[in-house]
């Protein structure tokens, strides 16, 4: 399956709060989105119905023409990096990823963890060692691994440099590009503009639920103008 990630009319409200409204926009695959946008805005709202785990009030959500429910066969296709890791503590960092292998039915799935491990720089922690011994950015890595162990079309981040030091981000910038390269769609939602300018071809701003700014660039966005765009948009009466 390839092709677009499509919202449609997109609505999420909680009670009396409207998280988003009416939203329409699309991401692409090969291509690095950034979402943008003040505390409120809804960008973790977003991330949650791209995920399938939090269902929209109204509108519809497709992948190449099929509708994205929680239990789709779409499902399969994505990969999700949360703000938390979302790892099993007590279990170390090769039973974590044994552990997915098992429940997505990988292939190979011994090598494929080795692999992972290796890509991760996590290959020489000691094989006894369990996750929440870990520090956050190692933590980080092994959720990264964990995302793509299954080979997903669809890469979605929760503030994931947020726990990285500089040569750790640079890292992560690193890994988003080779899966940009790779044809795979990811979408990011970040608080970090600078991060934000370093890795995407595609800018999503969004302010009070709504979409305030969306723009494609293969060339990227320059970080000055990633700032000045998104006090404009975010300010914005």
């Amino acid at each position: 399956m390839n092709g677009e990630l499509s919202l449609e009319g997109i609505g999420k409200t909680f009670g009396r709060h409207r998280a988003l409204v009416d939203l329409t926009l699309s991401f692409s695959a090969g291509e690095v989105a950034a979402v943008l946008g003040p505390n409120g805005a809804g960008k973790s709202t977003l991330l949650g119905i791209l995920s399938t785990l939090v269902r929209p009030t109204s509108g519809r959500v497709s992948f190449a023409g099929q509708t994205v429910l929680r239990h789709s066969l779409v499902r399969t296709t994505i990969g999700y990096v949360g703000h938390e890791p979302g790892l099993y503590g007590d279990l170390t960092a090769r039973q974590n990823l044994q552990l997915f292998a098992n429940l997505y039915g990988v292939p190979d799935a011994h090598q494929r963890v080795d692999q992972m491990l290796e890509r991760v720089a996590l290959a020489d922690v000691r094989r006894d060692a369990i996750a929440r011994t870990f520090s956050r950015g190692m933590q980080q890595r092994l959720a990264l691994a964990r995302a793509l162990l299954h080979e997903p079309q669809i890469l979605l981040f929760d503030e994931p440099s947020s726990a990285l030091d500089p040569a750790g981000a640079a890292w992560l910038a690193e890994e988003l590009a080779r899966e940009r390269a790779a044809g795979r769609l990811v979408v990011l939602v970040t608080h970090d503009l600078d991060a934000a300018a370093a890795v995407a071809s595609h800018l999503v701003i969004l302010r009070r639920g709504r979409l305030a700014f969306d723009e494609r660039r293969s060339a990227g966005f320059a970080a000055p103008e990633v700032r000045a765009l998104y006090e404009e948009r975010t300010h914005a009466r």
